[in-house]
């Protein structure tokens, strides 16, 4: 069954449409003009996005690609020639910034300044706003130069309410009490609690059985997966 959840969580789809706005409204708007190609001035050309584990960073760079279908991602896994400059600009996304070897961090520096005289757009992500990470002066410089955002997590009641529409949506009711102890006592980051839900939506159906939090506990007990 862990493998179920696993294989269910990588068929969602990271796009604009599936990610769960909360409080990060004006920040979507400004994602969907720079996949749309509207973003006009330059510091929209240049955004950093911060954010703890799970609030939908990495979602976010990769609904970009999804809108643009050209847009480069980049991260501590890349190599050096990854982040060489392609003319004529393009979309330049960079995640975990926080986690770029010293190498990287020269190879993200020079990247910047070629869009910036070149052209092109370059968002970028990472766990801390730019003034708090653990990185070169100069990069962390140019990560703050242009629009910051922090992606902030949802709140409970708004999980709670995003996963009930998500279960309507899928054609099943949940019973009182199972979203209030999912929460409790699983991974908290929606990308885990949907991946959980389409998981109970397939065995319930798999098991011809209502959802109901007993077929939750057992389903969370056949995977081993980790509580909170």
């Amino acid at each position: 069954m862990r493998q179920l959840l696993l294989d269910i969580a990588a068929d969602r789809p990271q796009t604009f449409d599936t990610f769960v706005t909360g409080q990060n409204v004006e920040l979507l708007a400004l994602l969907d003009a720079i996949g749309a190609g509207t973003a006009a001035r330059l510091d929209q050309r240049f955004v950093y996005l911060w954010g703890e584990a799970g609030s939908g960073k990495t979602h976010l760079l990769k609904a970009l690609i999804a809108r643009t279908g050209q847009a480069r991602l980049l991260g501590p896994d890349s190599s050096q020639q990854d982040f060489a400059y392609l003319p004529p600009g393009g979309l330049y996304l960079v995640d975990d910034c926080e986690r770029l070897s010293p190498q990287m961090q020269v190879a993200a520096f020079a990247l910047f300044n070629q869009i910036r005289e070149q052209g092109g757009t370059l968002v970028t992500a990472g766990s801390a706003a730019p003034a708090a990470l653990q990185l070169r002066e100069d990069l962390r410089t140019r990560l703050g130069w242009g629009l910051v955002y922090q992606v902030h997590g949802l709140t409970d009641a708004e999980k709670l309410s995003a996963l009930e529409r998500a279960a309507q949506a899928r054609g099943f009711e949940l019973s009182a009490g199972l979203l209030p102890w999912l929460i409790t006592h699983f991974r908290r980051d929606m990308s885990s609690l949907v991946a959980v839900l389409d998981a109970l939506d397939h065995y319930s159906l798999e098991t011809k059985r209502p959802v109901t939090l007993p077929l939750l506990k057992e389903l969370l007990e056949m995977g081993e997966l980790p509580a909170k």
